[in-house]
């Protein structure tokens, strides 16, 4: 879907000003935000925001030097006029005409979109309910937690021709945000996850919030979500939702009714009823807001059409999502949980029952910034936090932020306090953590990752971090564009170039890789020891490997007549699987380096 600068001016009410060009305009191909974030510039088309502590028209500049030429903007000052080339499209609010924008583009396509809305868990059940569905349909999905009034227009604006199933994410955090949300995703499915405390002290209740949220599903075919929340139910009922419309969750009288949770020591159990028939799951967590989240994320794949049998089969798939709760090898024989992406009383509790899970070390230490988002007077919040410390037995509690300072007296002896992360990192002393598990959980503002970088153990100044969920993307990807009979070999060659070849080759075939290669045996032999069973090709094969290559079913590409001579050889002498022992032959199409030539 192409639209010129001249469509986007008439779709979101806008004037066109172009600077001395008459040239047929060609299709915006990218949006831009940040200036500093351009590349590819060409049909790029800057949106100058406009916040309370920035104004984006002061970067026009720097994104016109960087190759961009079309802007949507609130205004054309005298410097922009002189910028020979640029076409602006003026508008008196560029959100509100992005949201115009994305609006009219989600109109253009004919397929399954669900939006998630909710206090906590929006995130985790996106990626869960992408994890389930992207086997067999190609998925767009919000980019991390992009659920705002500028982040889910980002998020809309990826949509195309090719895509099978949307998923957005929509989070709102004051009155009569969520109806231009709604306009924007305009959703066939909701998933309303649950009413907490996020966001709570713009609202005069949770039941207010909660009657917001549900304007996401007011024009929606079905609103998924558990009947045991007696606030959230109370909610639907008064909104006036039609039952057809209603697809519930719950240990009663529900459309999925939860008969039993087992949980053990590392997954748990899900007993349900569907359709008058029982089933169950098991996913590797045992928290309870991950056994809330992978009911939510299987609910909407029962909507979307998805049989029981299959997804109960791929809930065991699900991956932890890396936004938070991240764990790391810290100083002094410490580990460290980063959770510092946000700060609110429901995920401090998710976070301290992670906590608690831990065993690597007896000692427990929290470091806490503000809680800014409550709904709460101060000494109502701090007391609920004092008695989950308390209630966890937390060894060491550190406390950074003026609003936790003022309520000191509320916690105990081992407590200690700062005004700011400043503060903390001026008095930081490397040998004050040892042998301890600690705790990182704070509100976005107080930088907590300054923080992390002093508690997390340095082994080199560059790190390379692989994102296992990144190449099953890639990988199904890839997998959408080919017939379903076409294979696909994954490179692990060199050890995967230090990326971990043992745990990319895992997750590859996992997720049902039809081929691993390598480029010398011993690297397929140290898979084979470490449980990888997939075909392995030997890209490189040597004679004084072709013992490894025969005990270990590796296959080797063979390049010339010495040296399928000296295999054949090898395999009469051996007396092992000489008859139908699997090679592959390397054809000489132009490198002139290996194979045979065509005659």
């Amino acid at each position: 879907m192409q639209y010129t600068p001249a469509d986007i001016a008439q779709i979101c009410k806008g004037k066109l000003i172009a600077n001395g060009t008459k040239a047929k305009l060609a299709p915006v191909t990218a949006l831009f935000f940040d200036s500093r974030s351009i590349s590819l510039p060409g049909g790029g088309l800057f949106v100058a925001l406009r916040s309370a502590s920035a104004d984006g028209h002061r970067f026009i500049n720097d994104a016109y030097q960087k190759g961009i030429r079309y802007f949507l903007v609130e205004k054309v000052g005298e410097r922009e006029k002189k910028l020979s080339g640029a076409v602006f499209i003026v508008v008196s609010d560029t959100v509100k005409a992005l949201q115009l924008l994305t609006a009219h583009h989600r109109l253009q396509f004919n397929i399954p979109v669900v939006g998630i809305t909710g206090s906590n868990g929006k995130t985790i059940v996106k990626e869960w309910l992408y994890q389930l569905t992207s086997v067999d349909m190609l998925v767009v999905r919000s980019p991390k937690s992009y659920n705002s009034q500028l982040g889910v227009p980002i998020s809309v604006w990826q949509m195309n021709e090719r895509h099978e199933l949307a998923v957005f994410e929509a989070g709102i955090s004051k009155p009569n945000e969520m109806a231009a949300l709604a306009e924007v995703i305009k959703p066939n499915v909701v998933v309303f996850t649950n009413v907490g405390a996020a966001h709570s002290e713009n609202f005069e209740s949770k039941e207010q919030k909660a009657t917001e949220k549900l304007q996401l599903a007011k024009q929606a075919d079905t609103l998924v979500f558990c009947s045991d929340n007696k606030l959230l139910l109370k909610a639907i009922e008064a909104a006036g939702f039609k039952k057809k419309q209603l697809f519930s969750w719950g240990t009663k009288k529900a459309d999925v009714i939860v008969t039993k949770i087992h949980k053990a020591k590392v997954d748990t159990t899900v007993h349900y009823t569907y359709k008058n028939k029982a089933h169950h799951f098991t996913i590797p967590f045992v928290d309870d807001a991950s056994v809330e989240n992978a009911i939510h994320a299987l609910c909407a794949a029962l909507v979307l059409g998805f049989k029981a049998d299959v997804v109960n089969t791929r809930m065991a798939w699900l991956t932890p999502v890396a936004m938070r709760l991240e764990l790391k090898q810290g100083i002094n024989n410490c580990t460290v949980i980063n959770d510092s992406y946000n700060s609110d009383l429901e995920s401090l509790n998710i976070a301290l029952n992670f906590l608690a899970r831990q065993k690597q070390q007896p000692k427990k230490t929290v470091i806490l910034s503000d809680i800014e988002q409550s709904g709460l007077t101060g000494k109502e919040l701090y007391t609920r936090v004092a008695g989950m410390v308390n209630e966890h037995k937390i060894d060491r509690f550190i406390c950074i932020g003026k609003g936790i300072v003022k309520h000191k007296n509320l916690f105990g002896k081992q407590t200690e306090f700062f005004e700011s992360t400043d503060e903390f990192l001026e008095k930081f002393l490397p040998y004050q953590f040892a042998n301890e598990t600690i705790l990182l959980k704070g509100s976005r503002r107080f930088e907590f990752e300054r923080i992390g970088q002093l508690l997390q153990q340095k082994s080199h100044q560059t790190v390379l971090e692989i994102n296992l969920n990144a190449a099953v993307n890639n990988l199904n990807y890839f997998r959408s564009l080919l017939q379903p009979e076409t294979k696909v070999m994954a490179m692990v060659k060199a050890f995967s170039y230090g990326s971990g070849s043992f745990e990319v080759a895992n997750v590859l075939q996992h997720h049902k890789i039809d081929y691993l290669a390598v480029a010398y045996a011993d690297e397929g032999v140290e898979l084979r020891r470490n449980g990888i069973t997939v075909p392995i090709m030997v890209m490189n094969p040597e004679y004084q490997s072709f013992g490894a290559i025969v005990e270990y079913e590796l296959e080797p590409i063979i390049y010339s007549f010495s040296l399928l001579g000296e295999f054949t050889d090898f395999l009469k002498l051996s007396h092992k699987k000489s008859k139908h022992f699997p090679i592959h032959i390397e054809l000489e199409t132009g490198m002139k380096r290996l194979g045979f030539e065509q005659d």
